[in-house]
């Protein structure tokens, strides 16, 4: 029978989108949706403890295993005699199109989807066998990187370049080997890992002179050098923002009762995701087990242990990085340390000092190396 959250379509405007997709599930599929709505936690004992999901995972879920977007498959949908016991998809009845009763006339933006997930598979593998039969030309590619299978004409992700269509945004952009053509490109079917089925431009040839050069040139070392410099001035803002995080939070005075702060933390920690969790837990040293049930509940155990002040502070962090999460982290950051006159100069100043004696440091090591090198051949 349906399970109790989907057993009825509801029309209560605060009814969620995921359980709304999961009342309109066939009953076999409604169970396979309940396993996704539950996940596992092994906390030492023999029996995990299961632990309910938050609604965005079922309908991820569901978009990706069950309401399959028609207008994306790669076969016909009004070829009968693809897979003659299914019939065209254009007469299904296991089409949301077909059933208004339960879907309704409005499709949004995706149109018509599939509930059949092992037909259309069924069609994807038809269309696959079809497609390479009639153009022995075409080079066969998976989406997933790895070792190439003996025997197998399949290439792996890294044995090939797949040549976008889209419009470069950037003169940088458009010297990428991916914006390119060569005299060697052609056309590929996908037929291992995500898009079975879709057809892409490759150049495959591992003597291409533009997708396989042999040799890194002067542009790729500047390209690496940029990189390094965009990646290092991200570790000095990231290093930044969390010492003015705690700056701020050492600002913050004690005023609410523990109780008060104790039932403000969990509803608000309750909306964050993990990393942002993890970061908050990194913050104040808490340490993480696999075997504790996760961060979630090793922090929660965390705020009950916690006083008045550390809760305080951990009130003004987490209403910080909840307000980052959704808007400009450096606007959210700059209000915080104006309300609690932080510095902020002077922990950039000092952090860019220590970024600066790590690589100095490095330096040193590098240049310690090499004459020894030198002394041993």
């Amino acid at each position: 029978m349906p399970f109790p959250a989907f057993s009825a379509r509801c029309s209560v405007p605060e009814f969620s989108a995921g359980e709304r997709a999961g009342s309109e599930l066939p009953i076999d599929q409604q169970e396979q949706a309940l396993s996704a709505c539950f996940k596992d936690v092994y906390n030492g004992s023999q029996k995990p403890a299961r632990i309910l999901l938050p609604v965005r995972n079922l309908q991820f879920w569901i978009d990706s295993n069950i309401l399959l977007v028609l207008k994306d498959a790669p076969f016909n949908k009004r070829d009968a005699q693809l897979v003659p016991a299914a019939g065209s998809c254009a007469d299904c009845a296991k089409r949301t199109g077909h059933n208004k009763l339960l879907f309704g006339d409005d499709l949004g933006r995706q149109g018509d989807r599939c509930t059949d997930p092992t037909c259309y598979q069924a069609k994807v593998s038809a269309h696959v066998v079809q497609t390479v039969a009639a153009r022995p030309e075409l080079v066969q590619i998976s989406t997933a990187y790895g070792g190439q299978k003996e025997g197998s004409p399949v290439l792996p992700r890294n044995k090939y370049t797949a040549i976008r269509d889209d419009t470069p945004k950037s003169k940088d952009e458009a010297k990428r080997p991916e914006f390119k053509a060569c005299k060697f490109t052609g056309e590929a079917i996908i037929t291992e890992g995500s898009d079975v089925g879709t057809i892409q431009k490759v150049c495959s040839n591992p003597s291409c002179p533009v997708h396989h050069p042999k040799q890194i040139t002067s542009r790729d070392e500047k390209w690496k050098a940029e990189q390094e410099k965009q990646r290092r001035e991200q570790a000095i803002a990231n290093a930044t923002g969390l010492r003015v995080l705690a700056a701020v939070s050492d600002a913050v005075p004690v005023r609410l009762m523990k109780r008060d702060l104790l039932f403000v933390l969990e509803k608000l920690t309750s909306l964050m995701d993990e990393n942002r969790l993890t970061t908050l837990a990194r913050q104040h040293d808490i340490p993480q087990k696999r075997d504790e049930g996760g961060v979630a509940k090793t922090f929660a155990a965390f705020l009950r242990r916690s006083d008045e002040g550390t809760l305080s502070r951990l009130l003004v962090e987490t209403a910080i990085l909840l307000a980052a999460s959704r808007t400009n982290p450096g606007t959210v950051l700059r209000d915080a340390a104006a309300a609690y006159r932080v510095d902020t100069e002077a922990i950039t100043a000092k952090v860019k000092q220590e970024f600066a004696a790590k690589e100095r440091t490095k330096k040193t090591a590098k240049g310690t190396d090499n004459p020894a090198k030198k002394t041993a051949a």
